[in-house]
């Protein structure tokens, strides 16, 4: 099993504290970062945003209206990666996600992200990877901003199905420019909504009736329309991989018609979601990248460890579970404004929660031997001890057993 670690970079409120300064967090970060490097994480995975959560507060209808600070303070985790290298000597980098519909769309985004590798791997000894998990964003709002937006009344009224559909062009023109295509916008699957797309077959007939289409699809018009363009060569290919942050089957198949494209997963996800993923991209799976593997599938997970000296088991076990109920009830608050006692119970079952003994106990119950986990201690931490003690604990604590186990 493979370890990395997952950082939100979020400003939320600490007891006592109130809002931290963004210098303060920044630099709490690039410690937290050396400590993965020294301890052995395999990637740093950082959660991109864009845009001020607060000041989207006061449109006539925010995304996230009640929560206090700001979600995310990464919005270039190529400028972000650099830092950590520069701190580092072992450990990759990963973007969760970068989003390659806004800010400029999927050309610009591919070019900077060449132009980032090319700088890396100045130093022919460079082997630290970027790993680039890419999709098209998780709120409205930041799109909506850089002019993606619906064109006409009928895409308003589909917006989700468009929005995907738009996300599906913009990460085939992302993946193939860095592939070293030589690409046009006419050379790129033209867009289209299917009935499959809706919930309903009659919600897709409203639809098709406002946009003059019938049973073979509604037709979208291209959102980048560009003559045969390629990125600047000189960057080191095998310093970059992939990673599509979609749950869409054939857009994960479409990709890896182009590269190697690898997939993230959430932990909360089913199953038999899961197997199936991975069924499906052992077929899928560019054969460039070699046989698909079940670690090419990085899972986040909240981690809420207590591993304080001197108490016993079962008093570290409600500790970390009191931790963990009383931060995703905050987490759920800061996004909806209601809590169900019900939800935060079951979001706290699908972390890892309690003493090392537990953790690890949980490890082996849920997760195959061969996964890989990125471990999210940083979520609503009170303060960053909170953070590098988790780091730490895991480490010293919890892969020991389950190397025990023959899992680590």
């Amino acid at each position: 099993m493979r370890f990395d670690v997952f950082c939100s970079l979020a400003q939320t409120p600490r007891p006592g504290v109130g809002l931290p300064p963004h210098a303060e967090l920044l630099n709490e970060f690039l410690d937290q970062a050396a400590l993965a490097d020294d301890l052995g994480y395999g990637c740093l995975w950082v959660a991109e945003s864009h845009f001020s959560t607060r000041v989207q507060q006061g449109h006539a209808s925010p995304a996230v209206p009640h929560w206090t600070g700001e979600i995310g303070l990464n919005t270039d985790v190529l400028q972000l990666a650099a830092r950590v290298f520069a701190r580092t000597r072992r450990i990759d980098v990963g973007s969760a996600i970068m989003n390659v519909v806004a800010c400029g769309g999927p050309l610009p985004a591919a070019e900077r992200v060449a132009a980032a590798l090319a700088w890396h791997g100045l130093d022919k000894t460079e082997s630290r990877r970027l790993n680039i998990g890419f999709a098209g964003g998780r709120f409205d709002f930041i799109a909506r901003a850089t002019g993606v937006a619906p064109r006409t009344e009928w895409e308003e009224a589909a917006w989700p199905q468009v929005r995907s559909a738009v996300t599906a062009e913009a990460a085939e023109i992302f993946v193939r420019l860095l592939s070293g295509e030589e690409l046009g916008s006419d050379q790129v699957t033209a867009p289209r909504l299917m009935p499959d797309a809706f919930r309903d077959r009659d919600a897709y007939d409203r639809i098709a009736a406002q946009a003059g289409a019938g049973d073979d699809g509604i037709p979208l018009e291209r959102r980048w329309t560009f003559d045969t363009t390629g990125l600047v060569p000189g960057f080191r290919p095998e310093l970059l991989r992939l990673v599509g942050g979609t749950h869409d089957p054939a857009l994960q198949i479409r990709l890896n018609q182009f590269a190697p494209v690898r997939v993230f997963n959430l932990s909360i996800t089913r199953p038999e979601v899961i197997e199936d993923t991975h069924r499906r991209m052992a077929g899928a799976y560019h054969p460039a990248g070699g046989p698909w593997r079940r670690d090419y599938m990085p899972r986040t997970v909240f981690v809420f460890l207590d591993a304080t000296p001197g108490l016993s088991r079962e008093r570290r076990r409600a500790a970390a579970r009191e931790r963990a109920e009383a931060t995703l009830a905050a987490y759920w608050q800061a996004m909806d404004g209601t809590v169900d006692p019900a939800k935060v119970a079951g979001s706290a079952d699908n972390a890892l929660v309690g003493a090392p003994e537990d953790v690890a106990a949980q490890i082996v119950e849920r997760f195959h031997p061969d996964d890989r986990l990125m471990l999210w201690f940083d979520f609503f931490a009170p303060d960053a001890d909170t953070v590098t003690d988790g780091l730490a604990d895991f480490r010293q604590q919890v892969v020991p057993l389950l190397a025990e186990r023959g899992v680590a």
